[in-house]
Order: C-alpha cells, then structure tokens, then sequence
C-alpha cells in the first residue's frame, strides 16, 4: 500500500477547539488486530471490552489537549474504529464505562483514562496521584466510593507507531541451547557509569548496542543476555514514592507491547521502538542471542486499592482473577497484590500476542516467565495441562524459540521445580541451593551434589527432557551477589526503607569468618578462591549456565539482597576494577572459553555410564580422595565433603550435526570442600597416563598443564579449592 505521510491531530480536525470533537471521521475499521495499527492512509483503533456499555478513544494533539471519539461498532466484544489522516507518531488513550460495582467485579470508570493494553509504545512514565484511583481516596469506604477525578494530565499517553525498519537480514539467531551460556543483567546498570560510552547513551537501549557494551561481552564469551524487564512498568505508589526510592527492577508491567520508555536515549514518541531494534540486531551480529524477562503473572495495578491505569479499567473482571466469594478482592499468587485471568481466552491471547509480537516485530530469541507457576494455575493448583501450556506447545513461532521458567510462584503448593512440560527449560532452584551449601560446607549428600552438576536428571530425565531443561545458576538478580555470598552472613537490606524485614533471610551465604568487607588478607585469600570454586562448578556442569551480570567482575551490593528499588550506585555496575576483581574478570573469561571449547562440558544427552568395549571404565566415574569408587555410604552420609569425577571424553553418546563422532579430552576433576588440606590419588585405571593440571582455584588464573601427575603421585588439594586435571 502506498504510504502518505504521517498526520497528526491538528491536521485531521479543521473545526475550533470547542467544536471539533464533533467532525473527526470515524469509519467503521476492524477488529483485528488489536490495538493501534497504522496502514500509512490512517489508523485503525481495537480494543477488547467484553463488559464495559461504552468506549471513548482519546486522542492528544501538541499541547496535551485531548478529543473525545465514541467507538461504536462492536465485534465479539471488540470497541473498534478507523480514523483516516491518522498517523504515526499520534498519541493515544481510552475511556471505557460501564458499572462501577467493586463487589460484582466492575471497576469501569470513565473519568479515568486507561493505556491500550496493545500500546506499542508510551510518551513517558506514569506520574502519581490520588487521581488515577478509581475511588474516593478520602472516603472511609474506599475503593467502593466512585472517583469523579479525571487522571489524564498523570497518564502517558500511547503513540502510534511506525513498524517498519529495515533489519539488514537479520533472523534469530536459534542457538542450540546446550551451547547457550546466559548472562542475566540490567539495561540501565550494566552501561550507567561504562567510562568508554557517551554519557547519553548510558543506561539506554542504545548503551548496550554501543561498541564497548558489545565488545566487553563477546570478549566474556556469554553467548545471550537475558536482560530484566523492559516491558514499561511503573513503581507502584507507596513507601518507594515515598522515600525517593523506584522500581529498578522493573517486576510491574503495564504495557506489555512497550519497551519501557525510559531506557531510551532517543526520547519516547514511538522512538524507543527503533532504538530497541537497533539493540537486537547489533547483539545479533555480535553472536549474541536476546532473551527477556517477562512478568505475565500480574501487572502494576496492584490490589483493589490500586489505580486505575490499564487492564483494571478497560475490564477487571476479565482481566484478572478475582475471589469467587467476594469479587471485590483479588488473588494474588505473585505477593504484588494480582494475578492475571489466565483462564479468560482474551487474556491468554494477550499474552501470547504479546510473545509473538516480540518474536517475530523485535526479533527476540527467547523468554524468561517471571513466577511461571501461577500461570499455569486455572483453578487454584499448579496444572502443567493448563491452556497456558498448551498453547505455547502448539504455536509455530512462540515454541520455536527459548523458554525459561521461573518453576515457581508464592501462592500455596507453587514449587514447582521439575515438573513443567516439554520444551521448558527451568531455573533449577535445587542447583542452586545445592551448590551454595557444598562449598560453604554444610552437611549435604555428595548423591545430591552429583545430580546437579550432571543436569539434574532426577527432575527432567524421567518426562523426556535433556540436561539442557536445567538452568543452572548460583546467583541472580534476586539474592547476593556472587561477592557478597562469600561475605555475608546475613542480609543487609535497611536501605530499602523496610527496616531489613524484605528480602530472604536463609541466603545459604559464608561470610568466610566476618562480616563484610574486610583488609583481612587470609579472609581475602578465602573469598577470592570460592568465587572462582563457584564459577568453576557452574561452568563445568552439565545444563546451561547463567550467571549473574557483575559477578565476573567481583560486583557487590553491600549485603543488599533485594536490591529491586536501589537505581543507583548499589546496583550499577562499577567497571573501576581492583586488582583483584580484574584477575577474576581474566579468570571467568578464561573458564568460559574452556567450556565452549570443551564438548564434554556440553552433553546433550543424559551420562549413562555405561562400560566402554567391556572394560571397567565408564563415560563417567565418581571416586573419592583416595582413588577408590564412591561407596553407597559415602554417597548419603551427609558429611563428605570431597569427591573425584572422571569425565572420558571418548565416550560422548551423541553426534555432531552432521552425524560426525564427537570427541574430546578426558578430564580428572577434584573438588575438596573440606576445610582442611587433602590429598587425592588417581584411580588405578587412570594412573598409567599423564594428568596435566589446567585449573587450580587457589591460582588467580588458569595453570594450563605446568604440573603434571602420574601413577599413584598425591595430589594435593588445598582446602576448599578446584582442580581440574585433563589427560595427556
């Protein structure tokens, strides 16, 4: 179709502003799809409203004045119209009546004016005030006293887009997932104080698509970010306006078509859109994959005291799941005060027109659902047959990419670690856990120590899943930091104004014998060689690793492990680094090259152990410090804390993609959690060739084979260290 050129307000509307409103054409339009949709001649406008009386479209000329236009045509509770000279660029809102009855579950208010739930973008953020409530904020029954305050001036506004943009061949980039190593951060903090980018571009979608940003992570060798949320969000109002403080993570959707405006460096007006593309083909081109951090269980609105912004008063009892004996209320699975109706048709098609959208509009590689559980909950348990699932399995585009779930959710029997469908990947919650308390030396079976670092098979083999179905990780956004785990004891979180009452309090942390920082050169020694032990077991499991953005780099946050509301220097990566945190950056990016170059460290299928030509050595082999194989009592004892992997890397059961064997070293890896000194044999069967010693965490760097074993030589292992040996 042939374009014109983008119109705005003032040029479709010739009339003076008193009487104008009346002239705007309306044409009939469609409605599909939903939203704000430009053809180049003119906008079509859709809105879904399956119980509001009437739809107003709300249209914002220059100055912020706004003109009223009744959508009249109705199709399968679709508001639609079309209106001819609009054009890109035209910002946008709703009002929607109907009942206003908090105790039946209508919350219609047209005094408020309400985002498009398909906005593609926003001109801002939104600003508080008592106005965006649906109700009489002074009145003592609350929510169910009816607001005559409009909220307009306090609302952004959505802007009609410009889809187009010129992707130079760009695709996703389909890596296979047990190639996939993940680095989790944050589009603001990873580039804020970045020395080597412009001071405009930080913090933005731009800083992270700059040269240096880009360089600095292929130089890693991570080959996806999974980024916090970019769907626009708002800091939900409360002590955070209070105390000056704000939703830097971004956990409260309210667009979740958006890329949240204020992580653009070109303004708002839509140009956030073309700055996000911009973003993806420049990671795309660097071989790095995009994944993003979607929070599809709730929204920003809160509970029944929250205002009126979007979904709330376009339709509440639609849009969200309500008590079945008192519709006033809200359940909430997510402790954010909602859930959203995923048992409602219109709401799973949002969510999955939101995915899509991402996919195949902004080329996005794969998700990571916030709280998955509750998504999956269509009466009150936790189904893995929900519709929720079962649509995704069917889609072309949305199974075909990425998807990762956080397997659990805050609501009664939501740990869910394990048990979620085909094509799902997990964070693995027990690996985690698992690993954090064998090296800080809790009591702990070497069995359960051994299932996670070969994939966790006990959760995922048995339903047809791979090693790949485990995301493996030690540290994320919620909880310490990799430095901070080997600092502190307890959570240090006052500067969240909740007086240290949020954040979890049983962190399986080890301060290494004080709390906090310290001159302590022996604690220092300590803590320095358990973040390399840490890195060293994530990267050399079977499953796919993600890492915590900093952690490479010795980023800490005081103690903070809730760091959800602190946009400043307690979050923002500080790339000033201290000759210790340097030699732990050439550390991790030395360990990460080791595994990609290392298939062994890459299965994608399950170790069998199986015998090798009838011999008694096996595709993997478990010993303890003294050569000898693992016995059963060793196994569950509890109290061992040191154990032998041999890792043959002529026995890999799967091809490479062509159908090629794939070979590989063996390796000899020795892992002493013990707080005393130890010293390993080699089994018999191993003693006849060369072990060179390639990684030794009581090293600031790789040793690459400048100490050799033989026969029955000890091998001496420093107390709480790493070494991995590779056979000459």
């Amino acid at each position: 179709m042939d374009q014109e050129k983008p119109c705005n307000l003032e040029d479709v509307i010739m009339m003076d502003w008193e009487v104008y409103t009346m002239y705007v054409p309306v044409w009939p339009g469609k409605a599909y799809p939903l939203g704000a949709t430009w053809d180049g001649k003119g906008t079509n406008f859709a809105l879904f409203s399956e119980n509001a009386t009437g739809v107003e479209l709300c249209l914002f000329d220059r100055e912020n004045r706004e003109t009223r236009v009744a959508l009249t045509e109705i199709s399968n509770f679709v508001w639609h119209g079309y209106i001819p000279g609009i054009g890109a660029g035209q910002r946008y809102g709703f009002r929607v009546d109907g009942p206003y009855a908090p105790q039946e579950g209508y919350r219609f208010n047209p005094n408020k004016l309400v985002i498009d739930p398909y906005a593609k973008a926003l001109d801002g953020d939104i600003r508080h005030g008592s106005e965006n409530l649906g109700y009489r904020w002074d009145d003592p029954e609350k929510d169910l006293i009816f607001s005559e305050f409009d909220n307009a001036h306090l609302v952004p506004k959505a802007v009609v887009i410009d889809e187009s943009f010129d992707w130079e061949g760009d695709q996703l980039l389909r890596r296979q997932a047990h190639e996939t190593i993940i680095y989790e951060t944050h589009v603001k903090g990873f580039t804020k104080q970045h020395p080597d980018i412009p001071k405009a571009l930080r913090g933005t979608y731009a800083g992270l698509a700059h040269p240096a940003a880009i360089t600095y992570l292929q130089s890693l060798g991570i080959t996806a970010v999974e980024l916090l949320p970019v769907h626009h969000f708002l800091t939900y109002p409360g002590h955070l306006v209070e105390k000056s403080l704000t939703n830097y993570w971004g956990y409260d959707s309210i667009a979740y078509f958006a890329p949240h405006a204020s992580y653009s460096a070109s303004g708002t007006q839509g140009r956030q859109v073309t700055e996000f593309k911009e973003m993806v083909k420049a990671l795309h081109k660097a071989g790095i994959e995009v994944i993003l951090d979607v929070v599809y269980n709730h929204t920003g609105e809160g509970n029944h005291l929250g205002p009126t912004l979007s979904l709330r008063g376009v339709d509440n009892s639609a849009y969200y799941r309500l008590l079945e004996d008192d519709s006033r209320y809200y359940m909430d699975f997510t402790g954010c005060g909602n859930s959203l109706n995923v048992r409602h048709p219109q709401v799973l098609k949002l969510i999955m027109d939101s995915l899509r959208y991402w996919i195949l509009e902004m080329h996005v590689d794969g998700f990571r659902f916030d709280l998955a559980s509750a998504l999956a909950r269509e009466l009150y348990e936790v189904d893995t047959l929900a519709a929720f699932f079962d649509i995704i399995h069917q889609d072309p585009v949305i199974s075909d990419v990425k998807l990762i779930a956080e397997p659990w959710d805050v609501g009664e029997g939501g740990y869910h670690v394990g048990k979620f469908p085909l094509l799902w990947s997990e964070w693995n919650g027990k690996y985690r856990d698992t690993i954090r308390d064998f090296w800080r030396g809790e009591d702990s079976s070497l069995a359960e120590f051994a299932y996670r670092f070969t994939g966790s098979s006990d959760l995922y083999e048995s339903n047809g899943r791979r090693p790949n179905a485990s995301i493996n990780f030690i540290t994320a956004h919620d909880g310490f930091t990799l430095n901070d785990l080997v600092s502190y004891n307890e959570k240090h979180n006052k500067p969240n104004g909740e007086d240290n009452r949020d954040g979890e309090s049983y962190n399986r942390s080890w301060n290494c014998g004080v709390e906090g920082e310290t001159d302590d050169p022996k604690i220092i020694k300590l803590r320095n060689r358990q973040r390399r032990n840490f890195l060293v077991t994530l990267m050399l499991s079977q499953g796919v690793p993600m890492m915590l953005g900093g952690d490479e780099m010795g980023r800490g946050q005081g103690g903070n492990n809730n760091a959800y509301c602190q946009d400043n220097e307690v979050s923002w990566f500080d790339w000033n680094l201290q000759e210790d945190n340097a030699a732990l950056l050439d550390f991790t990016r030395q360990l990460i090259y080791f595994r990609r170059q290392h298939p062994i460290f890459q299965r994608r299928k399950w170790f069998q152990g199986r015998a090798i030509h009838g011999s008694s050595v096996h595709d993997i082999g478990w010993f303890n410090a003294d050569g000898g194989e693992m016995t059963e009592e060793q196994w569950h004892d509890g109290f061992t804390t040191a154990i032998a992997i041999f890792l043959n890397g002529e026995e890999i059961a799967t091809r490479g993609d062509r159908g090629e064997r794939i070979m590989d070293d063996s390796f000899f890896l020795c892992f002493n959690a013990h707080y005393e000194m130890l010293e390993f044999i080699l089994p018999p069967g191993l003693q006849h060739r060369e072990w060179e010693v390639i990684i030794d965490t009581t090293q600031p760097l790789f040793v690459d084979g400048e100490i050799c074993y033989k026969g029955d030589k000890p091998i001496p292992m420093t107390e709480r260290s790493v070494m991995v040996l590779r056979r000459r």
